[in-house]
């Protein structure tokens, strides 16, 4: 038997101390050794959904190299039609009793095998979601995503990403937080730690971690730094090429809960937890030929080539349209105040952070950063929406709008939608939309919108109790 090319998995006090070092890819003839070896015993098949999480089986490494590897592993089709808790839910056309709730197929892609550091003798593989037939499911995220790739790539182009979650640490359990009702959680930091050395060097144990684990499943880390409300910190890794740029998020996103979790903490995504500053998911998005060459600088005003200026008149026009997939929550438009970092005006701007679009870089390094989803998106479902619309401005040759010099929230450009509610019914309505995506998948998400609202009106908060329980 050949050595394996890659390290054993480490303990979470190894992981600590090994550094950065980003780990290779995963072979399969890798895995194979690892699994003889008696490294690995464990391989979790992972897939996305629709509220961005990563859901699957842990299986036996042996019985994933002879059988799942191949064929791929079944799961029931209301994965992708149940609530945030997990609750079945009438109105999906996908999944019902009246269909007898079947399978799905999760496949491996074997391009995204990697080994999860953090999880003793675990690898993971992400994969798509195939009806048993073999054909896609067309409303799962990473195929949505997938075929904005294809509609990309027939103009020659390919999509690069780069997404940045910010979130908020606990010195509380998940288990305490629970019994709690979230109420009274101790923050990791008790002041604005915003680029703060002293501050975050109290949260490094737990972020050296995360970083140092997740270089070990893959991920090209770049670095950390604390954020504005208490407790609140980021980590961004290297721009990839878009489905691996998502697939990436969303292993980080899992992993980050589960190394806090061993670090008797807990960590939270919410785009609003409290009143003081929210967690956004901010997205840079580039485009290049085929071949890899730049296409979106030139010698156009503000250094932009036509094509640039057409997917920015692109991401203007639809934005309201798709505000949906940036902010899925009720949560997530409370995160949407006037002056607070999170953006509320259809705005382009250069390096300019109050608008919805800003533009960073110059020649090879320009791109377009989306600053309108929170942390709770979805990332195939934003990164896909954020192609479409760039191919709306493209294929139509929009006019690129003037650029906002100054504070776009005292501007007279159109505004986000500030509710769910309303971002539903932009959906609902789009053209785009239903020519980008299908008339299907916008009825899936719709309805997903939907059951949201439902839930929440229905639901007794504790601002009522506490404003009417006496006073009213």
């Amino acid at each position: 038997m050949r050595e394996a090319s890659v390290p054993t998995t480490p303990t979470s006090a190894q992981r600590t101390s090994t550094g950065s070092i980003q780990a290779p890819p995963l072979s399969i003839d890798d895995l194979r050794d690892l699994v003889a070896a008696g490294t690995v015993d464990t391989v979790v098949v992972a897939v996305t959904d629709a509220q961005g999480r990563l859901q699957g089986k842990r299986l036996g490494a042996q019985f994933f190299l002879d059988e799942s590897m191949g064929h791929g592993s079944e799961c029931c089709n209301y994965l992708l039609a149940v609530d945030v808790e997990m609750n079945t839910v009438a109105g999906y056309e996908m999944s019902s009793w009246e269909t007898g709730y079947g399978d799905m197929v999760m496949k491996p892609d074997l391009a995204t095998l990697r080994l999860i550091p953090w999880q003793p003798g675990t690898a993971m593989v992400n994969c798509d979601i195939l009806w048993t037939t073999g054909e896609e499911v067309a409303v799962s995220p990473r195929q949505i995503l997938k075929r904005q790739l294809h509609r990309l790539g027939e103009h020659g182009l390919a999509a690069y990403a780069g997404t940045e979650l910010e979130f908020i640490v606990f010195d509380t359990t998940y288990e305490e937080a629970f019994s709690s009702g979230y109420t009274r959680l101790t923050p990791s930091n008790q002041y604005n730690v915003d680029y703060s050395l002293l501050g975050t060097a109290r949260v490094e144990p737990l972020l050296r971690d995360v970083r140092n684990s997740m270089a070990g499943a893959g991920l090209y880390v770049e670095g950390a730094k604390g954020e504005c409300n208490f407790g609140q910190h980021e980590i961004t890794f290297k721009y990839q090429s878009a489905l691996k740029a998502c697939d990436d998020h969303a292993v980080y996103k899992n992993g980050a809960k589960e190394i806090a979790a061993q670090h008797g903490k807990s960590i939270t995504f919410m785009a609003k937890y409290d009143q003081k500053e929210g967690s956004s998911c901010h997205i840079h998005l580039s485009f290049r030929s085929a071949d890899g060459q730049m296409v979106m600088a030139g010698d156009g005003e503000h250094g932009f080539s036509p094509l640039m200026e057409h997917f920015i008149a692109g991401q203007l026009a639809c934005i309201e349209d798709f505000t949906y997939f940036f902010a899925p929550n009720i949560n997530s438009y409370k995160r949407f105040v006037e002056g607070s970092f999170a953006p509320t005006a259809v705005a382009w701007g250069s390096d300019n952070r109050s608008c919805a679009f800003r533009v960073v870089g110059s020649g090879p390094s320009l791109r377009v950063e989306c600053r309108v989803g929170g942390a709770d998106l979805n990332p195939y479902l934003a990164t896909a929406a954020l192609i479409a619309a760039g191919l709306h401005g493209i294929e139509n040759k929009l006019e690129m709008p003037a650029i906002t010099a100054g504070n776009a929230y005292a501007s007279d450009a159109a505004r986000l939608p500030t509710t769910l509610a309303a971002a539903r019914d932009r959906l609902a309505a789009s053209e785009v939309a239903k020519a980008a995506f299908g008339e299907d998948v916008i009825r899936h998400y719709v309805h997903a919108a939907d059951v949201e609202l439902q839930a929440f009106n229905a639901a007794v908060t504790d601002w009522e109790r506490v404003r009417g329980f006496e006073r009213l």
